[in-house]
């Protein structure tokens, strides 16, 4: 009997569920550099459902009509690309909790991300303006990029590197205004 699971939209009264597990960090050793803080609640509130800055799907074990527990989340946003003209679905997280892993719960994630893409342009001409789907892996992350590459057809984008500013680089913009 195949795993029975539901994914759907994020709620306010779901922000408890987006907390990873301090574990599943700790767990990662490639993060350990970079002292993640936890998000808090409120920011996620924010963000998530006054602002809308990005968007959440869950997964949960069980039906729709009975829910049980939360086993993960896909995290994304919309974005525009002025390279190809066309917007784009970026996908900033997708975590599912360890054993839940290889029951096809990412795949389902996948699958809804799809679909949202394809709503978003509200039936398209043709499949060249559909949303771009960019999912960016840490290039130590070998068993999501295997994942992407011959599960989804994905093709890396080699040509790209990105780029962060943060804390005092950000400040030290204000040198240019």
């Amino acid at each position: 009997m195949a795993p029975v699971f539901h994914i759907r939209q994020a709620t306010p009264d779901d922000v408890a569920t987006y907390e990873k597990e301090p574990e599943s960090v700790k767990a990662t050793p490639e993060l350990s550099p970079w002292n993640l803080p936890r998000l808090i609640k409120e920011q996620l509130r924010k963000n998530l459902f006054e602002t809308s800055f990005a968007h959440a799907l869950l997964a949960f074990t069980g039906t729709v009509e009975t829910p049980a527990e939360p086993i993960g989340l896909a995290l994304y946003f919309f974005n525009f690309s002025t390279w190809t003209g066309k917007p784009g679905l970026y996908l900033e997280d997708l975590y599912v909790k360890p054993e839940h892993r290889s029951l096809g719960v990412g795949k389902a994630f996948f699958g809804q991300l799809g679909k949202i893409a394809q709503e978003k342009r509200h039936k398209p001409v043709s499949s060249s303006d559909i949303l771009s789907f960019d999912p960016w892996q840490p290039q130590w992350n070998q068993p999501s990029i295997d994942f992407y590459e011959k599960r989804l057809g994905a093709k890396p984008m080699s040509e790209w590197m990105g780029m962060r500013l943060e804390g005092e680089g950000i400040k030290n913009l204000n040198q240019f205004l």
